[in-house]
C-alpha cells in the first residue's frame, strides 16, 4: 500500500489562503519522503496566527503555492491515494488554490482519516486529530503541518492494522471512471472523495477536525 498524508495551513477564511504545506509519503507501512513548506498566500489577513504561528513576516521570503506547484504535483502523482485527517478541509484547500491560480489538478482520490477513525474507534468521544493521537499514542505537535500529516499517516497505518482494507484504494486511485460499491467495502464508502472542480462553500479554519 502506498499513500501520501497531506496536511494544510490557512492563513485566514479563503480556502485559498495556503500558508503551509506538509506531504508525508508512506510505502509498506513507513514513511518514505516527506515534503514540507511554507507558502505565501495571496493578499489578505493573517486571522489564523494564534493557531500554527505563522504570519505575514513567516512566508515574507516564501514561495507562492503557483510557484510551488511542480513539487507538489510531483510528489502527490507518485501516490495519488491522498490521505487527509478532515479530507473536506484539505480537498478544499488544494482545489481553491488550483482554481486560484488557473491549474488544472490531476483526479486525486481523498481517504478521511476523521471517518475512518469514526468506523474502526467510535467509543473515543471526539476524532479531532488530537483526540485520536492521544489514544494512538501518536506523537503530535498540533498544527504544525509536517506534524499533522505524518500523524494522519500513522492514523490510517492503525486502522489498516485494524482490519480496514484501505489498500483496495488504491487500484480506485487509477480508475479513470467513477468508482462503485463493489469497488470498496461499505465502512469505506464515506470515508473517500474525489477531487471535485467545484469549489467548496468557506468554513472558517477551526472548523477543520483537528
Amino acid at each position: 500500500m502506498e499513500f501520501t498524508a497531506i496536511d494544510f495551513e490557512t492563513a485566514n477564511q479563503a480556502r485559498h489562503s495556503a500558508c503551509a504545506l506538509a506531504l508525508v509519503r508512506v510505502k509498506n507501512g513507513q514513511v518514505v519522503e516527506r515534503f514540507n513548506t511554507l507558502i505565501k498566500p495571496p493578499p489578505g489577513e493573517f486571522i489564523f496566527t494564534y493557531i500554527h504561528g505563522i504570519s505575514h513576516h513567516t512566508v515574507r521570503d516564501a514561495k507562492t503555492f503557483q510557484q510551488l506547484w511542480p513539487q507538489i504535483q510531483n510528489f502527490c502523482d507518485a501516490a495519488p491515494l491522498l490521505a487527509a485527517h478532515n479530507a473536506s478541509f484539505d480537498r478544499g484547500v488544494l482545489m481553491s488554490c488550483c482554481d486560484y491560480y488557473g491549474i488544472e489538478p490531476a483526479p486525486y482520490t481523498f481517504a478521511c482519516t476523521v471517518k475512518l477513525s469514526r468506523s474502526v474507534w467510535p467509543h473515543l468521544p471526539r476524532h479531532t486529530l488530537d483526540t485520536v493521537c492521544r489514544y494512538l499514542k501518536i506523537p503530535l505537535n498540533h498544527h504544525q503541518a509536517e506534524s499533522d500529516a505524518e500523524a494522519c499517516a500513522k492514523i490510517l497505518l492503525h486502522a489498516v492494522k485494524a482490519g480496514v482494507a484501505v489498500d483496495q484504494l488504491g487500484g480506485a486511485t487509477r480508475s479513470a471512471g467513477p468508482q462503485t460499491s463493489s469497488q470498496l467495502r461499505p465502512s469505506l464508502n464515506t470515508s473517500v472523495a474525489r477531487t471535485n472542480p467545484t469549489i467548496p462553500s468557506r468554513r472558517h479554519r477551526r472548523a477543520k477536525s483537528h
